[in-house]
């Protein structure tokens, strides 16, 4: 009887550690590189140039971050006010106008429903790359270009964002509830406003989440529409920092330096909310 259960439990034993040996496999690929980064963002160049990193000798931690807030007048600090600004305040109206649409797209019928939804599904399908130059010719003939608005309004429309709106609605809003809120009297925007939004808390913060780390992480756009230094967001801002660095090494810690600090506002979003967020991607997965 014995020997019958040890040998069922050896392959479940087995199976284990094999995936548990996958898992650790998977968080060494993903923790080593912000390793590094965080190594890297402490050490002077002689040590960067040396590869050097475990040595206890070439802390330069302090040093190099008020390099990188003194380095060219300070415009690492615009960047990241900059990116702030494009990122958390255009997910926040982002995911707002995604959820209301989705939202529209579940409870309301009108013509072409379906069909305009097919078209919403398509547009996920289109790199964004694609649509920079469109965007820029826009753009161009609207007077906006290399301003602030070309960057952030752009970013407040975002198909995946309708898509997940629409899922979110279904699965937390029931329709009982908004007809029980108009026989009391309570108009569509009330009702949307005062009942359906609030229960839609989890999947906003969840379409917050994904369009900030996209919004965050936005190189292609910026570089086509911005040609003054002030605007740029951290992302193109390291990026001309970096392409300067094979002819002034002066900039490689720093932008070291800068790329471990531009890390800080999405790990921060996500401790803040991963309650939300959890809940959110698992919206009707539990009756």
């Amino acid at each position: 009887m014995s020997t019958s259960g040890g040998t069922a439990l050896r392959p479940r034993l087995l199976g284990r550690a094999t995936v548990n040996a996958v898992v650790a496999v998977f968080v060494a690929y993903t923790l080593l590189p912000v390793l590094w980064l965080v190594l890297a963002a402490a050490k002077d160049r002689d040590a960067l140039f040396s590869s050097d990193l475990l040595s206890p000798g070439g802390f330069s931690f302090a040093r190099n971050l008020r390099d990188l807030f003194a380095m060219d007048g300070g415009l690492y600090g615009h960047w990241y006010v900059n990116s702030l600004l494009y990122a958390v305040l255009g997910a926040a109206v982002g995911s707002l106008v995604s959820v209301a649409c989705g939202y529209a797209f579940d409870k309301y019928r009108f013509r072409h429903k379906e069909k305009l939804f097919g078209l919403v599904l398509a547009a996920v399908m289109v790199p964004q790359t694609v649509l920079a130059l469109p965007l820029y010719l826009m753009a161009s003939e609207a007077g906006l270009v290399n301003t602030f608005w070309a960057v952030f309004v752009p970013v407040l429309f975002n198909p995946f964002g309708v898509y997940l709106g629409r899922i979110f609605s279904r699965g937390y809003v029931p329709d009982e509830v908004l007809e029980a809120a108009r026989v009391d009297g309570a108009g569509e925007l009330t009702a949307y406003a005062r009942v359906a939004l609030r229960m839609l808390g989890p999947g906003l913060v969840t379409v917050f989440l994904f369009q900030l780390t996209a919004i965050w992480n936005n190189f292609f756009l910026p570089m086509v529409m911005l040609s003054d230094q002030d605007l740029y967001p951290v992302s193109l801002g390291l990026y001309a920092w970096n392409s300067a660095a094979s002819v002034s090494p002066e900039y490689y810690p720093v932008v070291i330096m800068g790329s471990l600090l531009a890390v800080l506002p999405l790990v921060a979003a996500f401790v803040l909310l991963q309650r939300f967020w959890r809940s959110g991607l698992t919206a009707g997965a539990v009756k």
